[in-house]
């Protein structure tokens, strides 16, 4: 008597339960090039999946499965880059600008893979900012829940006053935000006008400008200095170099502290 065949096993592989991605994004993510980058690549039939030529740049993909190539090349994860610019004013945060407006890419060696702005800073703004091709890192760093403090030096179009440092630090209404600063102290003062030092642990958009604005004060210069502790130094203005091991474990260890403050927060506040 012929014995009954085993029971058929389906096994759930990585490959089903691995969460998928449009093709831009996953091109981006794997540090090729911008979103927007991607899509014209994708349309222009330059980009293949698992050998098919693919023109929807939001086609599915799953990376750690799926075979991606762009004029037949394999596209790899490239080697995870944590990069610091010292931004000029006059440039803008994009890989790319409508405008042809310069963009903060002109600072950057030719050989670098693409890097993605972490944060961004206005076009009149200069000073510190971070650039990865590591999206998971970037969100951490970004996220408003971990409160990451970042320090900004400010001129302004005044004399500035402690009685002012207090009104930033007691916050300001402007449009349908309430906008604060963490900490403001006077830097200098001259004249006509002086420097203020700020200091915030959240980011809307325009933030300092907006609250300046609102009490008719002019910027006349906005330079970032820190992000959490790593400090923009001596770096010169349009100079660009990698975080050190130690500065990159700083800003981790920083980010995981935060996040775990807002959590007890959280609950002893329930």
């Amino acid at each position: 008597m012929r014995q009954a065949p085993a029971p058929l096993r389906v096994r759930v592989t990585d490959r089903a339960q691995k969460p998928r991605c449009g093709l831009a994004r996953a091109l981006s993510k794997l540090g090729y090039c911008s979103r927007s980058q991607a899509a014209e690549l994708i349309r222009a039939g330059r980009v293949r999946l698992n050998g098919t030529v693919q023109r929807n740049p939001e086609t599915p993909v799953k990376r750690a499965c799926d075979r991606i190539t762009v004029d037949g090349d394999n596209v790899h994860t490239n080697t995870r880059l944590y990069w610091m610019l010292n931004k000029p004013r006059g440039l803008v945060t994009t890989a790319s600008d409508e405008k042809g407006r310069a963009t903060i890419y002109r600072c950057l060696p030719a050989h670098l893979p693409w890097l993605a702005p972490v944060g961004r800073l206005d076009q009149a703004s200069e000073g510190l900012l971070l650039l990865t091709n590591d999206p998971e890192w970037a969100a951490r760093i970004t996220d408003p829940e971990t409160h990451l403090p970042k320090t900004y030096h400010v001129q302004i179009s005044a004399i500035p006053s402690l009685a002012l440092c207090h009104r930033l630090q007691q916050g300001i209404r402007s449009g349908n935000d309430d906008l604060r600063a963490n900490h403001a102290h006077v830097l200098r003062a001259g004249k006509k006008n002086g420097w203020l030092e700020v200091v915030l642990d959240e980011g809307k958009n325009r933030h300092i400008r907006r609250m300046l604005a609102a009490l008719d004060l002019e910027v006349l210069r906005l330079v970032r200095v820190t992000i959490g502790s790593l400090q923009l130094g001596s770096l010169a203005k349009g100079a660009s170099r990698p975080l050190t091991e130690r500065e990159r474990k700083d800003l981790d260890a920083e980010v995981r502290d935060s996040a775990s403050h807002e959590s007890r927060r959280a609950t002893l506040s329930r």
